[in-house]
């Protein structure tokens, strides 16, 4: 017999172990400020955590704004086209020494005493200097570096001098990047914009909600009745087999969706093209081979899958999706779309304009989402000792010969492997 579970409200000598069990957690990790404030310090700021994709600056100057917890960064290709993330503040009083989202540059000026920074955040200048003859030397004072990782054109900043590097890190997780990235056709994969929007619940929700395959006909049920029947038929993974989630180890997972897509370079030539896509296959026709034609044609959704990299970033299908914590109860979203760089533009745009459908603002599909997340934090204050399941699939789940734990897509393996790492990490004192 199943004893229920119950979990007490948390005092201040409870342990943060104690608030995760193999089956549930505590509804207190959506709604304890004390506890997203040692997430801040216990995850965020230990870990790897993603910031970038190389195209979003692709030569030297190129620079961008990111957040690695709740510190502001500049995520930038200095002279030399080294990538370098940069605390974005001033050794000086503080202030942010960039503003703009991204662009090029130069270097970066303290707005407030124009302090001057190189692309490497060396000091290179400051005004009146007199004032700080024997006083300072402008080699103590650079901007503060982060640690840096690249895999898979994914960039990672760490604020830990000792993590440990970045492939060990991603371990499993790092076959299904190399395979995510294939949908670019041969192409390089591009982010070529996005969509930006907050909702008014904990980041753990939003973290969970990539592999959860088990909302996804109930919530995305307007999404389904809204394309036509093929993409409709592509999505129905409910009751496949084949349609699995892996935990990957250190907090990752992956959901498969579309089996038949998970690795898009494997195609017998079976699969039919969609219709809906008949315009783009005649255009492309007239000046590409017909296996290049099918090979960008199949790939436009995207691959078959939806890969959550612990803490912050999902490559989930087409798109990446970017959360940042800003409060217990307030997270801010980004979802990127991805296009082919150099690759055709009428297929670049037949993407955009599928990633507005489910991911925009007048979407079937974030809108929904948004709404199911905020439901949840508003519903975990009312029962505080009454926990927050992730049991579905526990009866069915199974080790592969690699380690990875495996159920159906719709089981909630991925969030057991995301609380998991979450107890570790928050548990190391």
């Amino acid at each position: 017999m199943n004893v229920p579970l119950q979990f007490h409200p948390r005092t201040a000598d409870a342990s943060y172990a104690s608030l995760v069990q193999d089956s549930a957690v505590d509804p207190s990790l959506y709604t304890d400020p004390a506890i997203f404030d040692a997430e801040m310090d216990r995850i965020f700021y230990r870990t790897w955590v993603w910031v970038a994709h190389v195209s979003e600056i692709p030569k030297a100057g190129d620079f961008k704004r990111a957040m690695v917890g709740r510190q502001p960064v500049i995520v930038v290709r200095d002279r030399t086209e080294q990538i370098r993330v940069l605390e974005n503040r001033c050794r000086h009083r503080g202030a942010t020494v960039c503003e703009k989202t991204k662009g090029n540059a130069t270097g970066f000026t303290c707005p407030y005493h124009s302090w001057s920074y190189a692309l490497d955040g060396k000091l290179r200048g400051l005004p009146y200097a007199d004032g700080y003859e024997d006083v300072i030397e402008k080699s103590d004072l650079p901007l503060k570096g982060l640690r840096v990782g690249v895999y898979a054109g994914m960039v990672f900043a760490s604020y830990n001098e000792q993590i440990e590097p970045l492939e060990d890190f991603l371990g499993n997780a790092r076959h299904w990047m190399d395979l995510f990235m294939k949908q670019g056709a041969g192409y390089p994969v591009k982010t070529q914009g996005e969509h930006q929007f907050s909702f008014k619940g904990n980041w753990k929700i939003q973290l969970e909600n990539t592999t959860d395959g088990y909302h996804f006909p109930v919530v995305h049920k307007t999404f389904l009745q809204s394309v036509d029947a093929e993409t409709s038929e592509m999505l129905s993974f409910m009751t496949d087999e084949q349609s699995i989630t892996r935990s990957l180890g250190n907090g990752h997972s992956v959901m498969v969706m579309v089996p038949e897509h998970v690795d898009l370079d494997a195609d017998d030539g079976s699969e039919p093209l969609q219709e809906r896509f008949r315009h783009i296959i005649d255009a492309l026709s007239k000046d590409m081979p017909p296996e290049q034609v099918r090979r960008i044609v199949r790939a436009l959704h995207g691959a078959g899958f939806n890969l959550n990299l612990f803490p912050n970033v999902a490559m989930s299908m087409s798109f990446f999706r970017v959360l940042q914590p800003v409060a217990v109860d307030q997270t801010a979203i980004r979802h990127i779309a991805l296009g082919m760089d150099g690759g055709p533009e009428i297929a670049n745009r037949e993407r955009l304009r599928i990633h507005e459908h489910f991911q925009g603002p007048f979407g079937f599909g974030s809108p929904d989402d948004a709404e199911a997340w905020e439901r949840v934090q508003s519903g975990a204050h009312a029962g505080r000792a009454t926990p927050i399941l992730v049991n579905r699939g526990l009866n069915r789940e199974w080790q592969d010969s690699n380690g990875d734990k495996v159920s159906h897509s719709t089981d909630e393996t991925g969030m057991r492997e995301a609380y998991a790492m979450w107890k570790r990490m928050m548990s190391n004192d």
